[in-house]
């Protein structure tokens, strides 16, 4: 019986998507049946853990496979698995639409290099799509686990911008895609061998069984089957039977990435906690890295069935969230669920035990292959930063591994550790300074930084948002404070003689006088004026509290929406500078206070702050420069 046959519209990026499948990627046409097998083996997977709860799923019809069958006469290629399959809606909402954050991060992603490009249809989840690579048409036939017969659902399209729906009988569960293969790729694909070729090159790893047709004595296809892959568990099997290739073809298919990891880590822990676990680094960032709702995670099997993938960081924490890769359980139930994972002490055993795997990793990488883990920092680097303050018991190990931008090379790059700093600290230092902005040229040219470049103190250079998180909560390494330069007092300790203190003093009790007149004329806009002792060239500079927020992080806050603490900066002054000395002689009350907010508002907009009145600032500044001018 067939029922209810509609004819749907696209959505507008999916004609674009296929339009890119059918003229772009001709050249790496194989990749669409790597696609189709992972999504029937996900299907598989789903129906799988789904039959935990309820067995009556898979009654019937218990071992899951993946079917891939062709006929040369009729011009077809066929790709049947016995998973969860789909019901109408699911239909409409997996082949008929598609998510467009995912879509345009994509597109977006495309270099024009046809290998490449083609290697990024997996990893942004529209693979299905890549049928049209090599069909005219694809029929597309499912039905959910747990309905009943009359409930089929047959898709089908010819990529031109409609599709049809329509409800069948289907006697079995799952999902049959029927590729009409086109006219001029018939003699290349419908072959046995090259299938086969297709299939142990892309998807022999792939944890379930593939079956083709024996081969009979005439060469072609005959009534049995039997099974192409290895179908086996990679991580299950010992390490010295698994090659490196089979280690980066693995990655790629839990990965969905095109390119090779960086590197990996594969382990048994037996005792009284048993589990497996391959984590991988990838070498590329994925697309989502810095998406709220991540669509892949480390994927949770308990005795080799699929569970979940940990989208919500419950195995791994939020900052390790590119680490790919499957952990085995053999102690948690089969029909664990994400609350029972929740203060679950496997779990929290497994994840005590991955971190310290993945960081000891990393840190074998930094010192044995210091320009790969370079590579890795470029990538992951911010990611990483988040570490101190998610992961308290590791934040040591995790201090070893950062990575800054410092004033010994003055360079962007991100390749200095808080060891290379203290290997290069000056004699009787005991503090290792910092200083944070919104870029790294508002940092490496910030005044308060004078002081120290003429002495040939090294200062890290900050420019990551979340640099203000790390240093909120990194306070000290190998009993090294960290100490930012701009703010509270800066502090040499003994690096600073006793004659440069007395200097120092002198010029402040000098200029009492013209710090009172500052803050008068300043009033409530500043916790205080001083002196500066790190200020050699620059008029005046803002010193924040030791606890306050940097000024452009406050209005990236206040711009999200979020409420945050007024706070009164204090003003150093340089009063050996000529402006200062300028602004001394200036008699005229009215005009000395224009110079003082003139000073103030040059302060913050040099530490990435926002003018309260701009409009005033302009004002205030022609006035002075024609004054200055007649």
């Amino acid at each position: 019986m067939t029922t209810n046959k509609e004819t749907l519209q696209f959505q507008t990026e999916i004609n674009q998507l296929m339009h890119l499948m059918i003229h772009s990627l001709y050249s790496n046409k194989e990749i669409f049946l790597r696609e189709l097998i992972s999504n029937a083996s996900d299907a598989c997977d789903k129906l799988r853990f789904e039959a935990l709860a309820d067995p009556s799923l898979v009654a019937g019809d218990s071992e899951l496979k993946v079917e891939v069958d062709f006929d040369a006469e009729q011009g077809t290629l066929t790709v049947r698995d016995n998973g969860i399959g789909m019901n109408r809606d699911e239909v409409i909402a997996n082949i008929g639409t598609i998510a467009k954050s995912g879509t345009k991060e994509f597109f977006e992603r495309l270099s024009g290099d046809q290998s490449k490009d083609a290697k990024l249809i997996g990893q942004f989840g529209v693979g299905f799509y890549s049928a049209f690579i090599v069909a005219d048409r694809v029929t597309l036939s499912t039905r959910r686990a747990g309905m009943e017969v009359e409930h089929g659902v047959r898709w089908e399209s010819d990529g031109t911008g409609a599709y049809t729906l329509e409800t069948v009988d289907l006697p079995e569960r799952g999902t049959e895609i029927v590729l009409h293969i086109r006219e001029d790729e018939r003699q290349d694909l419908l072959n046995l061998w090259r299938l086969r070729g297709i299939i142990n090159k892309y998807s022999d790893h792939i944890p379930l069984p593939i079956l083709m047709r024996k081969a009979g004595e005439d060469g072609k296809p005959g009534d049995s089957w039997e099974t192409v892959n290895k179908a086996s568990a990679l991580w299950q099997r010992s390490k010295s039977e698994i090659s490196d290739a089979e280690y980066k073809e693995f990655y790629q298919y839990v990965s969905h990435d095109y390119a090779d990891p960086l590197a990996w880590a594969h382990n048994r822990v037996e005792g009284r906690l048993e589990y497996t676990s391959l984590l991988y680094i990838p070498g590329k960032a994925p697309f989502d890295l810095w998406e709220p709702n991540q669509t892949h995670g480390i994927k949770l099997y308990v005795q080799r069935v699929f569970i979940m993938d940990d989208t919500e960081h419950q195995i791994l924490p939020r900052y390790l969230r590119f680490v790919r890769g499957v952990i085995d359980s053999s102690d948690l139930p089969l029909n664990v669920s994400r609350e029972i994972l929740q203060g679950n002490r496997v779990i929290d055993q497994m994840r005590s035990g991955s971190i310290k795997r993945v960081l000891g990793l990393l840190e074998e990488m930094a010192e044995k292959e210091p320009e790969k883990y370079q590579n890795f920092w470029n990538e992951f680097g911010r990611a990483l930063k988040e570490g101190p303050g998610e992961d308290f018991a590791n934040r040591e190990q995790i201090a070893k591994l950062l990575r800054f931008a410092s004033t010994h090379s003055d360079t962007e790059t991100q390749n200095v550790s808080l060891a290379d700093y203290m290997g290069r600290m000056r004699e009787g230092q005991d503090k290792i300074y910092y200083i944070t902005a919104d870029t790294f040229i508002a940092a490496k040219n910030s005044p308060q930084l004078e002081l120290l470049r003429k002495k040939g103190i090294e200062v890290l250079l900050l420019s990551d948002r979340v640099d203000e998180w790390l240093t909120s909560h990194l306070h000290e390494f190998e009993g090294k404070a960290l100490s930012s330069v701009a703010k509270g007092a800066l502090d040499l300790g003994s690096i600073e003689t006793e004659e440069e203190r007395k200097s120092q003093e002198e010029i402040e009790k000098t200029a009492e006088g013209l710090v009172e007149r500052i803050k008068n004329a300043l009033g409530d806009r500043v916790e205080a004026v001083r002196v500066s002792h790190r200020l050699t060239s620059s008029p005046a500079c803002m010193v924040l509290g030791e606890r306050d927020m940097a000024l452009y992080m406050q209005q990236l806050l206040k711009q999200a929406g979020h409420e945050v603490p007024s706070t009164k900066p204090t003003l150093e002054i340089n009063p050996t500078h000529p402006m200062l000395t300028r602004i001394e002689s200036e008699k005229d009350a009215s005009r000395f206070a224009e110079w003082s907010s003139l000073l103030l508002d040059q302060a913050i907009l040099s530490e990435g702050g926002q003018l309260e009145d701009p409009a005033g600032f302009v004002a205030r500044l022609n006035q002075l420069m024609l004054a200055l001018a007649g």
